[in-house]
């Protein structure tokens, strides 16, 4: 992940992502970087348009509203128990009459 980290930080910098450039940023930001790693990223970005991926990516809203609330399974959990309580409560009084009948 630091690999991508570091492309995207040079592409906001407007450098060039190049081996050399891409292992420098990792060096300063103590990782020790790999050199297969570093050659498979800049060959596999050479051909993709960072900004425009940037453009057209999806991206998750992150507003409070839409972030369930903890509350809400509790209360779904409550709900399904209650309703396994009377489905269950049913099933006895029909064995009940059951044994009745015999």
């Amino acid at each position: 992940m630091e690999y991508i980290y570091a492309a995207l930080l040079l592409h906001k910098l407007d450098k060039k992502i190049d081996e050399a450039t891409l292992k420098k940023v990792l060096q300063s930001a103590g990782a020790k970087p790999d050199d297969t790693r570093t050659k498979a990223l800049v060959a596999a970005l050479s051909e993709v348009d960072i900004g425009e991926a940037l453009k057209s990516a999806v991206v998750a809203p992150t507003s409070a509203s839409s972030v369930p609330s903890e509350a809400t399974p509790e209360k779904e959990g409550k709900e399904e128990k209650k309703e396994e309580a009377e489905e269950k409560k049913d099933e006895e009084a029909l064995a009940g009459l059951s044994s009745l009948f015999g």
